[in-house]
């Protein structure tokens, strides 16, 4: 994937063209703008400085993603966006080449999370909003996966405590919109998964209040899920 690798210059050339009338065949040393196609079929378009990709360019990649913003010493670094052949568009910061400081990616079924990113992964303060359904996550995110904050359903209810694999496990509270809120856990369950192709995880959750109430987690709130 584009994001995963730092950029380099060790690329063949096939063909580079300076702007304006400079008489140059190879990037070396140039500084200016100009255009380079390498021999993996992937073109830059942009600024150099002594000969490397420094400012602002386009490149375009040879599986056919496209990033197109800032670039220091020939990797992404300071803000622009790249919009993934198959997996969705990325527009914020950069740093070394990956996803990092404050960002937007926008997937393919136009889910959508927004918030902070540490060396290509979400990190930190961040909502993740589900397209389909209206639902928000909105909290702490480590290495991609949602560990602590509330769970917002369309018609305002939400919960809020511990997530584990960006599901609720553990201690927390239901608050409704009358008012009610309702305390209890969460218990999660993997179940077996006998597809070896299937890498998703099939997870049972149950819910169980402290009060005199107890529900499963598809009875709290039935017609709103994962």
């Amino acid at each position: 994937m584009a994001d995963e690798n730092p950029d380099d210059n060790n690329f063949e050339f096939i063909k580079f063209l300076p702007e304006g009338d400079q008489k140059t065949k190879s990037s070396r040393d140039y500084t200016g703008r100009g255009s380079a196609k390498y021999a993996n079929n992937e073109i830059y378009e942009g600024e150099y400085v002594d000969g490397k990709r420094n400012g602002k360019g386009k490149y375009n990649y040879a599986n056919g993603d496209l990033y197109f913003g800032d670039f220091i010493n020939n990797v992404k670094h300071g803000i622009g966006k790249l919009t993934y052949k198959e997996k969705g568009e990325y527009f914020g910061q950069w740093e070394n080449g990956k996803r990092h400081g404050e960002g937007i990616f926008t997937y393919p079924n136009k889910d959508q999370y927004s918030g902070w990113w540490a060396f290509g992964k979400k990190e930190g303060n961040g909502t993740y909003i589900y397209n389909d359904t209206g639902m928000r996550l909105v909290g702490v995110w480590k290495e991609n996966k949602f560990v602590s904050g509330r769970w917002i359903l369309p018609n305002g209810t939400y919960y809020e405590g511990e997530f584990d694999n960006n599901k609720p496990n553990k201690v927390g509270v239901w608050y409704f919109k009358n008012g009610n809120k309702v305390q209890g856990t969460y218990n999660q369950k993997i179940i077996p998964n006998d597809d070896p192709d299937d890498k998703k995880l099939n997870i049972e959750m149950k819910w169980a209040s402290n009060g005199y109430l107890y529900q499963n987690a598809d009875l709290v709130n039935a017609h709103e899920k994962f």
